[in-house]
C-alpha cells in the first residue's frame, strides 16, 4: 500500500456528533423476537434485529427516486436498528433537495443520527447546506452518536489524496440494559484495495476503544474473502455469510453489503431482502446479545 497519512487519533475526530444531532420521534415496538440465552449464560439473551441498506440517495434499480419506496422496503424489514449508506441531505436535484435521514426516520417512527461524509455550501444564497453521508436509524433511545474520521480519498476535490474524512457513524444503544455500540461504514469503491485497507485499520482503530457488544454494518464495496478485509475477522465476525449477494439489486452477483458482530453475539437468522428499490438489496440478521458486556 503507497504511503498514507496517519490515522487519525480518537481525539481528532469530528465532535458535532452530540446527542443534540440525534433525531427523536417515538419509537415503534421492537420487533425482533426473544431468544433463550447462549449456553452457560445465567440471564436471557437480548434479542436485536439489525438491518443494512445503501439507499442509492433514494433511487431505484430503474433510477427513479421514490423515497416512499425506500421507505417500504426498510420498513418491511421490521428491524430495530438500520445502518443506511448514500444518505443524501439537501444535496441536490437527484434527491429533491430531500433531508432524506430526517424523513426517513418520520415514516419509519424511529430516530435517526446522520453522519455525513461531504458538507458542501449550499448551491445557491439562502438555502441548506449540501450534505451527503451514512446514517444510523433506531427504535431505542440513542446514548450517545459520534461521526468519526477514517481515511477517505475525496470524490469532490480534483487530484484527492488520502486524507482523514468524517463519515463513520456510532451509535451507542441500551437494549433492555445492555449498553451496545452500532456503526455504519461506507469504504471505498475503487478497483485498487489500499484505501479500504486504511479505512479497516481505522474503523478498528476506534472499536478498539469500545466495550460491550460491537455491531459494525455497512457496504464495504468487498467480499468478505477479499484481503483488505481480512483484518476485521480478528475482532468481528460475518453475521450473514450465507444471506445470498446484494449488488446489483435485480440479479445480484456480489455480497458486499455485510453486517458484522463481535464475539459474544449469537446470531440467530440473516437474510436478504429482494427490493429494487436501490441499486443494492438489504441484509438484515436477528441476533441476541450477551446480557454481560465483555
Amino acid at each position: 500500500m503507497p504511503p498514507g497519512p496517519r490515522r487519525p487519533a480518537r481525539t481528532a475526530r469530528v465532535a458535532a456528533a452530540l446527542l443534540a444531532a440525534v433525531l427523536s420521534l417515538t419509537a415503534a415496538p421492537a420487533t425482533a423476537v426473544e431468544n433463550p440465552s447462549p449456553s452457560g449464560s445465567g440471564a436471557p439473551a437480548v434479542p436485536l434485529r439489525v438491518a443494512t441498506y445503501n439507499i442509492h440517495a433514494g433511487a431505484g434499480e430503474d433510477q427513479v427516486f421514490d423515497l416512499d419506496r425506500t421507505a417500504a422496503a426498510l420498513r418491511d424489514l421490521r428491524a430495530d436498528v438500520i445502518g443506511l449508506q448514500e444518505v443524501d441531505v439537501h444535496w441536490g436535484e437527484r434527491s429533491a433537495f430531500a433531508d432524506e435521514a430526517r424523513a426517513l426516520a418520520e415514516k419509519l417512527r424511529m430516530r435517526v443520527f446522520f453522519a455525513p461524509i461531504y458538507d458542501l455550501d449550499p448551491a445557491a444564497g439562502g438555502h441548506e447546506r449540501r450534505q451527503y453521508g451514512v446514517a444510523v436509524l433506531s427504535r431505542h433511545p440513542v446514548l450517545h452518536a459520534e461521526n468519526h474520521e477514517i481515511t477517505r480519498l475525496s470524490t469532490q476535490t480534483p487530484d484527492p489524496v488520502p486524507a482523514p474524512a468524517p463519515g463513520f457513524a456510532e451509535i451507542v444503544i441500551r437494549v433492555k440494559g445492555v449498553r451496545t455500540h452500532v456503526y455504519s461504514t461506507h469504504l471505498d469503491y475503487r478497483a485498487d484495495p489500499s484505501i479500504r485497507a486504511a479505512q479497516v485499520a481505522d474503523m478498528l482503530d476506534v472499536l478498539a476503544d469500545d466495550r460491550g457488544p460491537r455491531i459494525l454494518v455497512g457496504d464495504f464495496n468487498a467480499e468478505p474473502s477479499a484481503p483488505e478485509l481480512a483484518p476485521l475477522w480478528d475482532t468481528l465476525r460475518d453475521a450473514a455469510p450465507d444471506a445470498g449477494p446484494t449488488y446489483p439489486a435485480i440479479a445480484p452477483q456480489k455480497r458486499i453489503d455485510l453486517i458484522t458482530v463481535s464475539h459474544g453475539i449469537t446470531v440467530t437468522g440473516a437474510r436478504t431482502h429482494a427490493t429494487d428499490a436501490s441499486d443494492h438489496r438489504p441484509v438484515v440478521a436477528d441476533l441476541s446479545l450477551p446480557r454481560k458486556n465483555r
